[in-house]
């Protein structure tokens, strides 16, 4: 029997939650026939309050917490009735919550290849950055001559022009004369295109007639044409033996850095029964952490023939017929598109760019306005991706639209990703209740490069700046959106905490934001972004067994070493999942 505050099917229907109800009746009845487990003696961090709480022992009864209190009071109650945990010393937190994670993109790049500015750590070893053309091209050809087939499509991850330089069509043909060869750009939001590739894929130029964003002479498709593409190609990016060759190796990033529950806003990115179908088969081995889907706005306004409203139909229908013991689709919310991707310098800007280009838009303004009235006037919770300071605006100047015809409270409108903003939108976002969840790497991977060349010295060095949203009291998660940044909860906070860039300067010092606040953004504050903080997020009688042990405690320790803490392992609905090379044991 499993009573877990966390279960997957609680909230799938009438039946489930009276099962659920009988289940805890009978764990009040026969208590001692169930497992049970005290862990004390460590920090037991419970995240619980605006400031930091502590207690000496929690106890857990089939993957629910129900003690939270002194080690005394504990051992009176529960001693000899429960298995013990010694923590050793060691900080036990609420488990860590990955609110904006894409496992398409994980199963897409882990498996290929990776050539990115930066270095990545995979399972299976690191990928060293490079930051120059010369080595880029040089890394890039001796890659397609060592690993790419005639009759296999060679996908490479990780191009970025600002370190890279020029990349199209052409140069792929001299690099891959017979090969086909796909470069994924670093923010997954474009692709460029051998022949061989556009051959392989079998797509003709009159597929793009009249989409302004894919320049077929360049190879190149970016948003609105990267969007209209995947569709087409998804046979090959969601290879099945490759896709689940990376979904095996998101799990064990994701177990390796402490994740309990793990978030998709915006299912499907192209095919949903063929990931669905791949997710579910990951999911089937019983890793230790859940999956929640919110539905892709866009995606399934194709799938419904370009209707919005079979659109919200549809996605009414997906909690009953296709949540799962750890795959649930959250009811009622929703995932939509603004502008551009901060990584291509595609999100638009209120004062433009210094060399002239624009943003883009990644859904036109006519159908975005459309949607988000839609979901809002049926009480969505909504979730919109905006990067720059116009698209943000953009979204906001809708939404006051919105709140004027149909005003609501508590709705949690969030905005994602959040590249660049003002103190005056800042204030606006209060004003209009509006929520946050930011990808603090922003300003580590990119500050340095963009006040060179993109934003200028100003705007670079105040990307992300977090303490705006946490001095207004507007609720702020983060996150990572992997692979726009490692799926790392502790480096996240540690950029936020520190705000230091790759190449090790401190910027905008007055907007790092103290080590308390920061992990609540990947526990508590990143649970109610899901709308999930009654279940998880913090260590509460109640809530979910999931907790995160760490060799050490991020509150008490020099902030510029929070990236860089052991993490032991996980307790997952009561189970303990230890870390290789880590001690902890039962």
């Amino acid at each position: 029997m499993v009573i877990s505050g966390c279960n997957n099917q609680e909230d799938a229907s009438p039946k489930a939650t009276q099962q659920a109800a009988t289940e805890q009746q009978t764990a009040v009845t026969l208590p001692y026939e169930l497992h049970q487990t005290i862990f004390f003696g460590g920090d037991i961090l419970t995240m619980n309050g605006d400031k930091p709480e502590y207690a000496e022992a929690v106890v857990e009864r089939e993957g629910k917490i129900i003690f939270v209190g002194t080690k005394a009071e504990a051992f009176k109650r529960f001693e000899g009735k429960a298995e013990l945990h010694d923590l050793k010393g060691n900080t036990l937190m609420p488990g860590f919550v990955e609110p904006h994670l894409h496992p398409s993109i994980a199963a897409i790049m882990l498996p290929n290849e990776v050539i990115a500015p930066h270095d990545w750590v995979l399972p299976d070893g690191v990928k060293k950055g490079v930051k120059t053309p010369e080595a880029y091209i040089k890394r890039l050809g001796q890659s397609i001559k060592d690993n790419a087939k005639a009759d296999k499509m060679y996908f490479v991850w990780g191009y970025h022009q600002l370190w890279h330089g020029e990349l199209n069509r052409d140069i792929l043909n001299k690099l891959s004369p017979d090969k086909p060869v796909a470069v994924i750009h670093r923010s997954f939001h474009e692709i460029f295109l051998n022949d061989k590739a556009i051959e392989m894929f079998g797509i003709k130029e009159s597929d793009f007639k009249g989409n302004p964003q894919v320049n077929w002479k360049e190879g190149h498709f970016y948003e609105g044409g990267w969007l209209a593409l995947v569709p087409k190609i998804s046979s090959f990016l969601l290879a099945p033996e490759s896709y689940k060759l990376g979904l095996a190796k998101m799990t064990q990033l994701i177990q390796k850095n402490g994740i309990t529950t793990i978030a998709e806003p915006g299912f499907p990115s192209s095919d949903f029964k063929m990931e669905y179908g791949l997710l579910k088969n990951e999911m089937d081995k019983k890793p230790p952490y859940d999956v929640y889907l919110i539905p892709n706005g866009t995606q399934i306004f194709l799938m419904a023939g370009n209707d919005n409203k079979k659109a919200m139909e549809v996605m009414e229908t997906l909690p009953a017929n296709y949540n799962t013991e750890n795959i649930e689709f959250l009811p009622k919310q929703v995932k939509l598109y603004a502008d551009g991707a901060i990584y291509s310098l595609l999100m638009q800007m209120e004062d433009g760019y210094p060399d002239g280009h624009t943003g883009e838009w990644m859904t036109p303004l006519d159908l975005l306005k459309e949607q988000l009235s839609m979901y809002w006037n049926n009480d969505y919770k909504i979730h919109v991706h905006a990067n720059g300071d116009l698209g943000i605006q953009q979204v906001m100047d809708f939404n006051e639209l919105d709140q004027k015809a149909y005003p609501r409270k508590d709705h949690r409108f969030t905005l994602h990703h959040m590249g660049y903003f003002t103190d005056e939108q800042a204030d606006e976002m209060k004003r209009l209740g509006m929520e946050a969840s930011v990808n603090p790497f922003y300003l580590w991977a990119l500050a340095d490069k963009y006040a060179e060349n993109g934003l200028g010295a100003e705007r670079a060095n105040s990307l992300v700046s977090v303490k705006k949203l946490v001095d207004r009291d507007i609720p702020v998660s983060f996150h990572s959106d992997f692979a726009m940044a490692p799926v790392e909860p502790l480096t996240l906070a540690w950029t936020a905490v520190n705000r230091v860039t790759a190449e090790n300067r401190k910027v905008s010092q007055d907007q790092r934001i103290d080590a308390y606040t920061a992990m609540k953004a990947i526990t508590i504050t990143a649970a109610r972004t899901l709308n999930l903080e009654t279940k998880i997020g913090s260590i509460k009688e109640g809530k979910a067994a999931n907790f995160t042990v760490l060799k050490s405690n991020p509150l008490k320790i020099d902030t510029m070493k929070i990236k860089d803490i052991v993490i032991l392992g996980t307790v997952f609905h009561g189970k303990i999942h230890v870390n290789k090379s880590a001690n902890l044991k039962r």
